[in-house]
């Protein structure tokens, strides 16, 4: 959907558009009835301004804020700032909405100069939001609203925390691998060899202190004589068992956090020290300082990025296949 087609439009019409476009996302019917709805109040409610211009500007954030604040208080006798949040919530997943395809306005920018130490910056796309407290609120609340990102959580806490927290009975070890497996798509098509590599480490300990040299020690694998490096896969594991001191390295946290220092110099590394875990978590703890949201778990930012990366930059994006990441 293209922002010049949809002023072109009834409003029903792109209600009705919007309505299939929920649909899609596997949303509950409650989720969709809202959204469809509260997505549209400053255009419903706001007569001083430009919704369609709002949507491209690249103070979207601040503003739509300003105007809720503005409209809210005016008009709503509720919880203000939950009532915002709701609404703002609702507002970017319409404006995701309108980026879907791809095809992008044109939006003035000004975003390439120098920044830190004369590194060029490279001009942010448009249409990708900036880190902010708000975004991962959202982001937080999106997973909720996903039947199938939050059972499946709730299945392997419960697998990871309650039936099988050691790792020292491989029977125990082996459902861990083969469910983490299944439920990742992490692509290991002989999990024994795993499960054995894992219980010979001894690793309850380590994990219980969040040793990072845990991850390298399990990723690297041998199979019928080939080695394979299962990286992603040992972040997860160790994550599973303690979140807050092992974040999860994805192919699309890599795409976001490359994205990020490209356009904002956020950190300053090499593509190839994401693959290094302990530089990748510093890189990770960077992140989360420079954009302000150290209040966040590195499990809530985990979700964040994953969610993020996986909108913003799918497969298609750059035309080429992904993988999971080694």
């Amino acid at each position: 959907m293209v922002l010049d087609q949809i002023k072109d439009m009834s409003f029903e019409e792109i209600r009705d558009q919007y309505t299939e476009h929920l649909k899609a996302q596997n949303l509950s019917p409650l989720t969709i009835q809202t959204s469809r709805s509260d997505a549209f109040y400053l255009l419903r409610h706001d007569d001083s301004l430009d919704f369609w211009a709002l949507l491209q500007s690249e103070n979207f954030e601040a503003e739509a804020l300003d105007h809720l604040q503005a409209v809210l208080s005016a008009k709503s006798k509720g919880n203000t700032t939950s009532n915002i949040n709701s609404y703002m919530a609702h507002l970017r997943r319409f404006k995701r909405f309108l980026y879907s395809d791809g095809e992008l306005p044109e939006i003035p920018r000004s975003r390439t100069h120098q920044r830190g130490k004369g590194r060029k910056v490279k001009t942010a796309l448009a249409g990708i939001p900036t880190p902010s407290v708000q975004e991962v609120i959202h982001y937080q609340a999106t997973w909720e609203e996903l039947d199938s990102y939050r059972e499946q959580e709730r299945a392997l806490n419960r697998l990871f925390f309650d039936l099988a927290p050691g790792n020292q009975d491989i029977t125990d070890i082996l459902l861990k691998v083969t469910t983490l497996n299944q439920f990742y798509s992490t692509n290991i098509f002989s999990v024994y060899p795993v499960a054995e590599h894992i219980k010979a480490l001894d690793i309850d300990m380590r994990l219980k202190a969040g040793d990072e040299s845990l991850v390298d020690d399990i990723r690297m694998m041998e199979f019928d004589g080939k080695k394979k490096n299962l990286y992603s896969f040992a972040s997860k594991y160790c994550s599973h068992h303690n979140p807050d001191a092992y974040p999860i390295y994805d192919s699309y946290v890599d795409e976001v956090l490359r994205y990020f220092r490209d356009t904002d110099c956020f950190a300053s590394f090499r593509t190839e020290e994401l693959k290094d875990y302990r530089r990748f978590k510093d890189i990770l703890i960077a992140f989360r300082a420079y954009y302000g949201l150290e209040k966040f778990s590195l499990k809530e930012i985990d979700k964040y990025l994953w969610q993020f990366g996986k909108e913003y930059f799918p497969k298609k994006y750059y035309g080429r296949k992904r993988k999971e990441a080694k």
